[in-house]
């Protein structure tokens, strides 16, 4: 079950990063993006701050698809 709410976790902020970054992803990357960005976040934000529950999980993994996002636009391989 936990695999499975982070999929759903994942996927949808993946879908909501993806959005505030002005990025155009196809439907895997961005859900990987979600799940990657809640990894980052939601343990980053629950060490840092000690917060518990679905809310900073959610919020964590925003912001970690984000932070993911950022990384992957400034040091990742140049498309042009």
């Amino acid at each position: 079950m936990a695999v499975l709410a982070l999929i759903i976790i994942g996927a949808a902020a993946g879908f909501i990063a993806t959005r505030l970054m002005k990025l155009e992803t196809d439907l895997i990357t961005t859900i990987a993006i979600g799940i990657l960005g809640a990894l980052v976040g939601g343990l980053v934000l629950r060490l840092l701050l000690a917060i518990t529950g679905f809310a900073a999980g959610f919020v964590g993994a925003v912001l970690g698809a984000m932070a993911l996002i950022w990384l992957w636009e400034r040091y990742g391989p140049k498309r042009r």
